[in-house]
């Protein structure tokens, strides 16, 4: 089953969307200051609920691969997708948004440099590009323009770089904050609106169990339990995510920062099961598709003309708030924490507008290497956060490690991951890589990462 384009007037609806969210970040973009601060941090001044909504819209941006993972696993969707974030945030807002915003930092591998010098901070730098580098989001935001309007995947890429990128190169975060607010509002509204007609189309508990394989109504999904223990693992992305160290940086007071979150995991809550509920019926009436459809063709087969169009709109905004938030942020590691601190005399913005240009390249590449979701989450989730949860929190909590002691850490953390990584490939293919006992390259990284800093800590006294 392939998606057909949208009747005229959904086309229409969308097309008004796309316009007016690019009017709304040019227009806050006229008034949005020149100096790197204010233009990567909003000059510090975010407001807790602007906070709360810039935070809540970005943190969804996969929203085609929450439809994948629900199509294929079902509940299990919200105990790995789910459940093991709102922990992490939790943890995150107490011990760590305060501190963040304290430091008056502007960037993640900012932390790394002033704590461990110019090893660590490029090799964080790095790290932080890939991590936060918007391959996925660009790959989701394509599919729907293509199924939207029935035209290529690559006249949909680049229709979701003018409507999604452009504010953002000229207003920095300002423009992506007024854009995130409106956005948050589309995506509930639409997801709110999908179940609700489903419901009283189809029936509730009892349609899904009589329609659902039977996995997919167990936490577990039926699978093995080191594949769940790896995406819980995964979910240590919180304490590394440069989203939540942007916001914070850009709140107004440590209070607002941790405040913020708190109010955030309730919305998380509530979109989980709105979500979870819309890829248990894709599954249920939709049972041979491409799982990273099942979100757009749901919507396209089940929903009448304007509540479809709605609907698509609510996709797109989850989207493209995180699409363009993690390419201020991969645009701002590439020119702050690679160029300006390789030419400090050169100009932060410059640098970052170009970075911008890069961050597209890179993730073109990334597309064409690991056409999904899933895949993509997955490779930069296993390479990147092993090496960086450690040093990083050490960094915020004061634990004391010597340059060389996180340098070495982290160093060895991602070759370990990627020898072993390397290895399950070999052993099998790109697609299913078979790995040595089924151990996960993740939990090699961090156990390697947890040894090598451990044993120079023990050197170091």
């Amino acid at each position: 089953m392939t998606p057909t384009p949208l009747s005229s007037i959904d086309q229409l609806l969308v097309l008004l969307y796309l316009v007016f969210v690019l009017l709304v970040g040019l227009l806050a973009a006229r008034r949005s200051a020149r100096d790197e601060v204010s233009y990567l941090l909003m000059g510090r001044r975010l407001s807790l609920p602007a906070f709360v909504a810039t935070l809540v819209s970005t943190w969804y941006g996969g929203i085609l691969g929450i439809g994948e993972f629900t199509y294929r696993y079902g509940l299990l969707n919200w105990l790995t997708q789910g459940l093991p974030y709102y922990f992490f945030a939790l943890l995150f807002a107490f011990l760590l948004a305060g501190r963040i915003r304290q430091s008056n930092m502007v960037t993640i591998p900012d932390q790394l440099y002033a704590n461990y010098g110019k090893g660590a901070g490029l090799i964080g730098s790095l790290l932080v590009f890939l991590l936060t580098n918007p391959a996925p989001h660009l790959l989701m935001v394509s599919l729907l323009v293509s199924t939207l309007f029935g035209i290529g995947f690559w006249w949909g890429y680049t229709i979701a770089i003018l409507f999604s990128l452009t504010y953002v190169f000229f207003g920095g975060l300002k423009s992506d904050v007024y854009t995130d607010v409106v956005q948050m509002l589309l995506m509930y509204f639409g997801f709110g609106a999908l179940v609700v007609i489903l419901y009283k189309q189809y029936g509730g508990y009892a349609f899904l169990v009589a329609k659902l394989p039977s996995n997919h109504l167990r936490l577990s999904g039926g699978e093995h339990w080191q594949f769940i223990l790896v995406w819980f693992f995964i979910a240590l992305w919180t304490f590394v995510d440069p989203g939540f160290y942007q916001r914070c940086y850009a709140a107004r007071s440590p209070q607002i920062a941790r405040r913020g979150i708190l109010i955030a995991v309730f919305f998380w809550l509530i979109f989980d099961f709105l979500t979870t509920t819309a890829g248990l019926y894709a599954r249920a009436l939709l049972p041979e598709i491409n799982p990273l459809q099942a979100f757009p063709l749901l919507g396209q087969r089940f929903l009448p003309p304007i509540w479809s169009g709605l609907f698509f709109i609510s996709l797109l905004a989850t989207v493209m708030s995180t699409l363009d938030s993690n390419s201020l942020i991969a645009a701002a590691t590439f020119g702050h924490d690679f160029i300006w601190r390789l030419r400090p005399q050169s100009s932060p913005l410059k640098n970052t507008r170009l970075g911008l240009l890069i961050t597209l390249l890179v993730a073109t590449c990334i597309i064409q290497f690991a056409p999904s979701v899933i895949k993509i989450w997955y490779l930069l989730g296993t390479l990147c956060i092993p090496a960086l949860v450690i040093p990083l929190v050490a960094a915020l909590r004061q634990y004391q490690l010597a340059p060389r002691t996180a340098y070495f850490g982290m160093l060895t953390a991602l070759i370990t991951t990627i020898i072993w990584f390397g290895i399950g490939v070999l052993r099998g293919s790109w697609s299913h890589p078979q790995f040595v006992n089924d151990i996960q390259p993740f939990f090699i990284g961090l156990a390697a990462a947890i040894m090598v800093t451990g044993a120079l800590k023990l050197k170091e006294k």
